[in-house]
């Protein structure tokens, strides 16, 4: 373990952060919200740990391995959640516990938008902004942002970017150089922000709000700058700008990469992913319009399919935006809404969740097993498209899958037993580990009823699920220590 270069890159990108307070302090500035002594404080405090951090080895350029990689990603998230927490720690308005000001921290930076605060409309707008940009920044992954912007971390990049990018099949590159690769994935990031952020500033919103929103949406985070989050601007128009780049945002960046580059749309559909992604959608979609119409919830049919499909890409892309009050449709339907938040979006989206593909892997395994109990001797692999899966994939997507369930399991009985009703604790740890928000019970508003102990477990569940449980739980295995 190469442990002064990972203080030297951990040093690098703490200083890299530091520099991210500066336009919330710009935008206090520009609102005159008495906020700008809690954001330079907090960037001076920031910069100079990273500082300190860097100066004594500065001059160790070794190649970082895989190790060092996980090490830089877990211990980075980390750090960044503590760091991150200063300006909500020190202003005054709203005033913030630790707990509330590290979940509030981690449901940014891990987009998961459950949040500890009430009364959003009253808050200063530089807060407002800085939670937004939380949204944005870890939307990607700000250690892929450094990667990309910063030359001087050489050597071992493409260790830093498979720590960090979700999904079971992340090896392969768009690009022949990492730097590239971290690049061409930004490009798109901004460029769907800002066609985002446009979109929602011709349809009625104002800059700030059309800021703000554009980095929820596509970071697939889901803070609002009101209470009422998207109902609040009571929009069709706002509202179907938000569903397509939730959208876009659930899909496979990557994927917008190849269609970019091949300047044709038929990779979308030619992808398996991609494919299932929008057939459960749109089954889900349909399930929920004829509840909803048939239970006289919504007057017409058209109303119905409205909120259905709103809310069933909101939840399954993990954005957590609401247009009404979902918690009260009839029998299922917001346990559906909950549900469907385990399966995500797409490998290598913003979106939280367990990922389609391997949902789809698994599909395709159980498929396998239900033919070799009428054909025992038949050799029958997975197929994704056209291409075979290889057995390591489907065997890391089987020790994923069981990992997520048990640590959920143990997770819940905790909450539980800090005496949440079993819906709150159910749906605020779903909402937590698959990085979607909104919950049911207490936490179907926002997270303030819940005690401290419950905050930190959920925070721990945050985490797990923006990192995909095994970059953090590597930790903890003895043989990643051993040289």
């Amino acid at each position: 373990m190469h442990f002064r270069v990972v203080q030297r890159i951990l040093g690098l990108l703490l200083m890299l952060f530091s520099l991210t307070m500066m336009p919330p302090v710009a935008v206090s500035v520009h609102f005159a919200d008495g906020q700008t002594g809690a954001f330079f404080t907090s960037f001076a405090i920031t910069f100079v740990a990273g500082l300190l951090a860097w100066l004594p080895s500065r001059n160790d350029r070794r190649e970082l391995r895989l190790r060092d990689g996980f090490l830089v990603a877990a211990i980075f998230w980390l750090g960044l959640s503590s760091f991150g927490a200063l300006p909500l720690l020190l202003t005054h308005f709203p005033e913030m516990s630790l707990a509330d000001a590290v979940f509030e921290t981690v449901s940014g930076l891990t987009t998961t938008g459950a949040t500890t605060l009430a009364g959003l409309d009253l808050l200063p707008k530089s807060i407002l902004y800085y939670r937004a940009q939380l949204h944005w920044l870890g939307g990607m992954g700000i250690i892929v942002l450094a990667v990309a912007i910063l030359p001087m971390l050489g050597v071992g990049g493409m260790q830093l970017y498979r720590a960090e990018t979700p999904g079971p099949m992340k090896d392969s590159k768009l690009t022949p150089r990492i730097t590239e690769t971290a690049k061409a994935l930004w490009l798109i990031y901004v460029g769907l922000t800002v066609l985002c952020g446009l979109a929602y500033w011709y349809a009625g919103m104002d800059a700030f709000d059309a800021v703000c929103h554009s980095f929820a949406t596509v970071a697939t985070g889901g803070f609002s700058t009101h209470d009422a989050s998207i109902a609040w601007f009571n929009s069709t128009q706002i509202e179907l700008i938000a569903v397509v780049f939730m959208f876009l945002a659930g899909a496979s960046f990557s994927l917008h990469f190849v269609v970019w580059r091949s300047r044709s749309l038929t990779a979308y559909w030619s992808d398996p992913e991609f494919r299932a992604y929008t057939l459960i959608l749109l089954c889900l979609t349909a399930a929920g319009a004829v509840t909803l119409f048939f239970s006289q919830h919504y007057a017409t049919l058209g109303e119905s399919l409205w909120h259905s499909l709103f809310h069933f890409v909101s939840f399954m892309t993990s954005t957590g935006f609401v247009a009404s009050g979902f918690d009260q449709w009839p029998g299922a339907l917001p346990l559906s809404l909950i549900l469907v938040s385990f399966i995500g979006g797409c490998a290598g989206s913003t979106s939280g969740g367990m990922k389609v593909i391997r949902w789809l892997l698994l599909f395709n395994q159980g498929s396998r097993e239900v033919r070799r109990l009428v054909h025992p001797a038949a050799e029958i692999p997975i197929r994704l498209g056209r291409s075979v899966v290889p057995s390591r994939v489907i065997e890391a997507v089987w020790g994923f899958c069981v990992v997520y369930i048990v640590l959920f399991g143990a997770m819940l009985l905790v909450l539980v037993a800090t005496g949440l009703d079993q819906v709150t604790a159910f749906s605020a740890l779903a909402s937590s580990i698959n990085n979607m928000g909104p919950g049911l019970g207490s936490v179907v508003a926002d997270f303030t009823q819940i005690g401290a102990t419950a905050k930190w477990i959920c925070i721990l569940a945050m985490l797990l699920g923006r990192l995909e449980v095994f970059t953090l739980l590597v930790l903890f295995s003895p043989s990643f220590w051993r040289s």
